[in-house]
């Protein structure tokens, strides 16, 4: 059986998706964009400051889960512009200890809400 997790006090999805599902010891995190979830504002001053929005969303959705950081296996990461690489690598890479996640980074033409960063997970109890 799976189970919707999400965020208390975060926005509905603006689609047909839930924010997590946990399957059996399995999160799913679906992307997750720089929204604050309990002023419904985003945070896209900065790369820096979008992806610490993105991260807190995503250790949000871990605790749900009843899991941590540690427990994510796998990222992916959409930016809107490969030229935030470095800025965004360097708050990211600060979430994670010594055995980071596997991941991929990849450009695109346009994120959800014209967000600069977008990030997914995988993580395992």
């Amino acid at each position: 059986m799976k189970k919707v997790i999400s965020i208390p006090g975060a926005p509905a999805p603006i689609g047909p998706y839930s924010q997590a599902i946990l399957k059996n010891e399995t999160l799913f995190v679906s992307g997750q964009i720089p929204l604050n979830p309990f002023s419904g504002e985003l945070v896209t001053d900065t790369i820096q400051n979008s992806t610490h929005q993105v991260m807190k969303n995503i250790i949000a959705l871990l605790n749900e889960a009843e899991m941590t950081i540690d427990n994510v296996v796998k990222c992916s990461i959409f930016l809107k512009d490969l030229n935030d690489f470095a800025e965004m690598n360097a708050i990211y890479g600060s979430y994670f200890g010594d055995v980071p996640p596997a991941r991929e980074t990849v450009q695109v033409a346009k994120l959800p809400l014209d967000v600069p960063i977008e990030i997914s997970c995988i993580a395992i109890k």
